[in-house]
């Protein structure tokens, strides 16, 4: 691979750079691992007041604090689960008022698990959906005026059996929220989403490394671009969103033109 088609540093991206979130309180659930976590650090670089939420207690703190050094400004952590009524209320009542909210809320296999288990895959993508609109619900009057949620789709392209139909059912049912609750928290807050395609991320830690990499080598035989992103190019699309007061309704795809073969 040439110089020239690497993916640039996220600690060289302008959005960050200019401190474009600076006096922002930024929520990230789900922001313990994978594109949670980036964002939660680039959020923190980007001057933001960081609140990283995610279930593990241990790997919530530990992204809490490495986004507190990297700002040195406030970081803070809650370990929540955020799928039940339960879990949403208690995260209402500790987060308090926030300027925006992203949520990677998502499904996953369990890791003994086929990934062509059409029911599993069903439920998987059924619930990613309903935890996502739970949330918006929950937490709509706890972000301020001109804040936004951005939510987490994924590619809209099947390649498989019916499991992989089903989780690109669930995406376009993402897909269709964010249209649902931009209308219906417009003009005060704004929603969004982002859609990354195949990325290697702690997602797939429960696949061999010789499965991972067959996966990228065969994701970017399809990918015009011809290469897999790199987790920060897929959170700077969080941090424009973010940022981007006249966006709305929106899903952006990251996926190096993926969804158009």
């Amino acid at each position: 691979m040439s110089t020239a088609l690497r993916p640039p540093s996220a600690y060289e991206d302008p959005i960050v750079a200019r401190r474009s979130l600076a006096g922002k309180r930024v929520l990230v659930v789900g922001g313990s691992s994978g594109f949670g976590r980036q964002v939660a650090l680039d959020s923190a670089l980007a001057g933001a007041d960081v609140v990283v939420v995610g279930r593990d207690s241990a790997k919530t703190h530990a992204t809490a604090q490495e986004a507190g050094a990297l700002a040195r400004g406030k970081a803070s952590a809650l370990a929540i689960d955020v799928s039940s009524d339960r879990g949403r209320r208690e995260l209402v009542e500790a987060v308090g008022e926030v300027d925006h909210v992203v949520s990677t809320l998502g499904g996953r296999l369990e890791d003994d698990v086929p990934e062509d288990e059409e029911d599993v895959v069903r439920e998987i993508a059924r619930r990613k959906v309903h935890h996502n609109r739970h949330l918006v619900d929950a937490l709509a009057g706890s972000v301020r005026e001109g804040g936004s949620f951005v939510l987490t789709a994924g590619s809209t392209r099947g390649n498989g059996g019916e499991g992989a139909r089903a989780m690109v059912a669930g995406n376009e049912e993402i897909e269709q929220l964010v249209r649902e609750k931009a209308l219906m928290l417009a003009p005060g807050l704004r929603v969004n989403a982002v859609a990354p395609t195949w990325t290697q991320t702690p997602l797939w830690k429960h696949h061999s490394d010789a499965d991972v990499v067959a996966m990228r080598r065969e994701m970017e035989a399809r990918i015009p671009l011809g290469r897999t992103a790199d987790i920060r190019e897929v959170a700077r699309a969080y941090l424009f969103l973010m940022t981007s007061d006249f966006v709305t309704g929106q899903t952006i795809a990251v996926d190096g033109g993926y969804s158009l073969t």
